[in-house]
């Protein structure tokens, strides 16, 4: 869904401490599709000085977030109902990896998304996610 700029809710997703922290960023401010980025710097890696699988689990779930959003009513919201990831490679630091996520099928209170994490064009994880869409209390 292309945007002018991002809006509220998604503003919201980026401004998490942890989101600004691990230095994640909107691969393409006018459309949610496209993702998002984030580098391997000291904050992703693990004690061996790759990227943090937890890391990659938490950002295949934002991906796939942002890209339920659009399907999302003003009064909706969606939770994650689980995850499932599998990693692929190893990243090394200093690296950018992109993560890109698609529906599969939204339901009236659950949806099913499809998530990937590549660097450089490469596939480096997988990831299945459910949410859980819940309207107005």
């Amino acid at each position: 869904m292309p945007l002018d700029s991002p809006g509220p809710r998604v503003q919201a997703v980026l401004d998490i401490p942890l989101h600004r922290f691990l230095g994640v960023q909107l691969r393409d401010e006018r459309d949610l599709a496209a993702g998002i980025r984030f580098p391997v710097g000291e904050a992703a890696q693990n004690p061996a000085g790759m990227l943090h699988g937890g890391v990659v689990y938490a950002l295949l779930d934002v991906a796939s977030f942002l890209a339920l959003l659009p399907q999302l009513g003003a009064d909706e919201h969606a939770v994650t109902h689980d995850v499932s990831a599998s990693l692929l490679r190893p990243v090394r630091a200093g690296a950018t990896v992109e993560v890109t996520a698609t529906v599969l099928r939204r339901g009236r209170a659950v949806a099913f998304l499809r998530a990937e994490a590549t660097v450089d064009g490469e596939l480096v994880a997988t990831g299945q996610v459910t949410k859980t869409v819940v309207g107005p209390r």
